[in-house]
């Protein structure tokens, strides 16, 4: 028994099973065109859950809401769609922070756009 465990962990990085926290790490690759999806119905079909966080301060990624789709072209540099069918990445959003996969800050400034790791 013991023998079938250590094989089936070992064969784990080739099965393409992502750990959590490998998963995690990931949001800083959200860019481009977004939607943010808040009917908890369609909760299963975004790629991340996120808090809309009121700190800057707290927030793993500040972000800099684009007005046009062509120029998100960095991380933290978000044009937000108003079609889901539009969008390049699909987040839903969450009332509860505990819930969330990442926190995220509006700022008016595009400098200020970072994605903290």
């Amino acid at each position: 028994m013991q023998l079938l465990l250590a094989l089936w962990i070992s064969l784990l990085p080739y099965l393409g099973v992502a750990p959590a926290a490998e998963a995690a790490r990931n949001h800083c690759q959200v860019y481009g065109a977004i939607y943010l999806e808040r009917n908890p119905l369609y909760k299963n079909t975004a790629s991340h859950v996120v808090y809309l966080g009121e700190q800057e301060a707290f927030a793993d990624m500040v972000v800099y809401r684009e007005s046009n789709k062509l120029f998100a072209d960095a991380p933290a540099v978000w044009f937000v769609t108003p079609t889901k069918a539009f969008a390049s990445h699909v987040l839903y959003v969450t009332d509860q922070r505990h819930q969330a996969d990442f926190t995220v800050h509006f700022t008016d400034v595009r400098s200020f756009a970072t994605c903290r790791e």
